[in-house]
């Protein structure tokens, strides 16, 4: 039987909170009884949804009561210094103080990662966070990273984003051997920043790792499934996961069109249904919920702040697999595996580069 984990939930984050956040939880609880929620937030907007659920309320979950949210559009670095007192930031303290097991909120990305980092602090061995995510393809999925939180990368930082996106792709995917890819303008070794073409040759050079390296994937190989993890900088991948997103509203939009342009066409729609149905499913985003903050000594899932119940429950199970199967422990061991927690001078896979 599985050791029941608990869940410090930032009730007041996200666009329809706490509405939402309460009826994701009581999904979460429905997939996964094994989860015992701490709900941080207004008490008296909290207690009344509650009563309305099937399973959340009988769970009889820990309330920690605060008036205070931080806002959609709150800078990070101002959230950090005056939300002390706040919903998103009690929630953090209370996996720092090891009362709760991991942290998850849809509010603000910028001030949760600047939090985070600042009560987690980094893996040794790890220079900067990263956040990974899930990108639908024609073989599964795949996971990537970093979606955002580092615009400049050195090869040292693509490396360390290599081995915990495998990890990640391990723990939440249950791949056994990931393949991993940077992603560049080309397939070809002479192609791409200097920095990626280092981290290329750094990757090559692990030999006795988990993971197969693939070498450079360009933007089409993401859809395809090329590879399990997909390694790239903050800036290309945060395009790359809004150019996702934006052209699966497109496609969803066009199909909606084609479908109402004539009386023939609303009649295909009739027999096709089912088809469509299934391919709807392939794309929800809910699916993909929950990129998480990759390199902290604590685990923190961000939801996308406009997702409903069923997103958010799961941005829960994803925090849920990572602290259930030991994320952050397997990073230190295979950090240390090849040297990342030594002085840069001392570190093994620069020498086998």
């Amino acid at each position: 039987m599985s050791r029941t984990l608990r869940i410090a939930v930032d009730a007041m984050g996200g666009d329809q909170a706490p509405e939402m956040v309460i009826r994701g939880a009581d999904v979460a609880l429905e997939r996964d009884p094994d989860l015992a929620f701490i709900l941080v937030g207004d008490e008296a907007l909290i207690r009344p949804l509650l009563a309305k659920t099937r399973r959340l309320k009988k769970s009889d979950p820990e309330i920690v009561h605060t008036d205070k949210s931080v806002g959609a559009a709150e800078k990070p670095s101002v959230a950090l210094r005056t939300g002390r007192g706040s919903s998103m930031r009690l929630a953090i303290d209370l996996v720092g103080s090891q009362k709760a097991d991991c942290v998850v909120s849809a509010g603000n990305t910028g001030a949760l990662m600047a939090m985070s980092k600042f009560v987690f602090r980094t893996v040794p061995g790890i220079d900067r966070p990263a956040i990974a995510g899930f990108f639908p393809t024609l073989r599964g999925e795949s996971a990537m990273l970093d979606l955002g939180a580092n615009i400049d990368c050195n090869a040292t930082n693509l490396v360390q984003f290599a081995i915990m996106g495998q990890i990640f792709a391990r723990t939440v995917l249950g791949l056994e051997r990931p393949i991993v890819g940077l992603l560049n303008v080309g397939s070809e070794e002479q192609k791409g920043h200097e920095s990626v073409r280092e981290a290329a040759t750094m990757l090559r050079g692990i030999t006795d790792m988990p993971f197969e390296f693939h070498g450079f994937v360009e933007g089409d190989d993401i859809p395809s499934g090329t590879v399990d993890v997909i390694v790239t900088d903050g800036f290309s991948g945060n395009i790359a996961l809004k150019t996702a997103e934006g052209t699966a509203r497109l496609i969803g939009q066009f199909l909606r069109d084609a479908f109402r342009s004539s009386i023939l066409s609303k009649i295909g729609y009739l027999l096709a249904r089912a088809a469509v149905g299934q391919l709807r499913q392939r794309m929800d985003p809910r699916r993909y919920n929950g990129a998480v903050f990759l390199g902290l000594n604590g685990i923190a899932v961000k939801s996308h702040g406009g997702t409903d119940a069923l997103g958010f429950a799961n941005a829960i199970g994803v925090a849920a697999d990572m602290a259930r199967h030991g994320f952050i422990e397997t990073v230190r061991r295979e950090l240390s595996a090849v040297g990342f927690d030594k002085p840069s001078d001392e570190r093994k896979v620069v020498a086998t580069a």
